[in-house]
């Protein structure tokens, strides 16, 4: 490979690691031609950009963030494939769903929510993140709860005391 299609190579992997805000480093060596087109498939459905890489170009392109991604460099070796995308967890799930039927893909590495995670037992652990948008639902469902509550014991609040009014004033006469 010449010089000018490396640093082609290079600079597309340094644009898709600005533009995604997560990836996946996996290793897909030793499927087969139909279970990875399945895969590629799969990973087109759920907005993840599969791309298969040299090991050197994509550390160079990873060197140009200097020092972000230096925990995935040891990571960095024999087959790997990169899965670009803006879900924190949608690869993860794609993973474990596929390795059902496949012993691949296998998890390298990951950088999700600007957390580095190493090896493929990190999986469970990547299924179960919850993106930005999910956790600011959570948080205000969590602080509406209260505010409910307190509408609610309003509300049955004035009934009562609507009662007891009522059954004062009919004491009375």
């Amino acid at each position: 490979m010449i010089k000018e299609d490396k640093d082609k190579i290079i600079k597309d992997l340094t644009v898709r690691l600005q533009n995604f805000s997560h990836f996946y480093l996996a290793d897909i060596s030793d499927l087969n031609a139909s279970d990875t087109s399945n895969l590629r498939r799969k990973c087109f459905d759920k907005d993840i950009e599969l791309v298969v890489v040299k090991n050197t170009l994509l550390r160079k392109a990873m060197e140009s963030f200097e020092g972000k991604y230096d925990e995935l460099f040891d990571v960095l070796q024999g087959g790997t494939s990169v899965m670009f995308t803006n879900s924190a967890s949608e690869p993860a799930k794609l993973i474990k769903a596929f390795r059902k039927t496949n012993k691949k893909p296998l998890l390298k590495g990951a950088f999700v929510e600007e957390s580095v995670y190493i090896g493929d037992n990190q999986v469970d652990k990547l299924v179960a993140i919850k993106s930005k948008e999910q956790l600011i639902g959570d948080i205000i469902f969590m602080l509406q709860s209260p505010l409910n509550n307190v509408m609610s014991s309003l509300q049955s609040g004035k009934n009562i005391l609507a009662g007891v009014v009522k059954t004062l004033s009919e004491r009375n006469n």
